[in-house]
């Protein structure tokens, strides 16, 4: 996982698809997009614009991904992103891996929590699991958007 602020420079040398990403994130005005899917790269590297409101970290379950990595980047709001290493011992909720990309696991060993305000970014590969859109303090309205990156790009 790295986590950082959008404002400030790539900590090192990243994969381009990853540098990509992130210079999409920096440039990019989200405000005057609608929610919803933009393609960059067909399914190689793409966009997801969300809007939620945060909820109690019971209600969300930590996941994993194995064909994507995940860069999560808040535009506005204020959530708490549960993290923790995948040791493969994470009960499975639900495995949509096939369908989504995605395992559900019932709770994260080990789980600690980072506090994202606008222009944090997280990026989440496949061994990291991650319970995004939890309430910091209070519950709020959240503008989100997660750059998908196929791994497969990843030299």
């Amino acid at each position: 996982m790295i986590f950082g602020h959008i404002s400030n420079p790539n900590p090192c040398s990243l994969p381009p698809p990853l540098e990509q990403a992130l210079a999409l994130l920096r440039e990019t005005d989200f405000s005057r997009l609608d929610p919803g899917m933009v393609e960059v790269n067909g399914k190689k590297l793409y966009m997801q614009i969300l809007d939620l409101t945060t909820k109690p970290v019971t209600e969300n379950l930590p996941e994993v991904h194995r064909r994507y990595i995940d860069i999560q980047f808040l535009v506005s709001g204020d959530e708490r992103i549960g993290i923790a290493p995948d040791n493969g011992t994470n009960p499975v909720s639900e495995s949509l891996l096939a369908e989504r990309d995605i395992i559900f696991y019932q709770s994260a060993e080990n789980e600690s929590f980072i506090h994202m305000t606008p222009g944090n970014y997280a990026i989440f590969f496949p061994q990291d699991v991650h319970r995004p859109g939890c309430i910091n303090q209070h519950s709020c309205n959240i503008r989100k958007v997660v750059v998908k990156v196929d791994v497969s790009t990843i030299n």
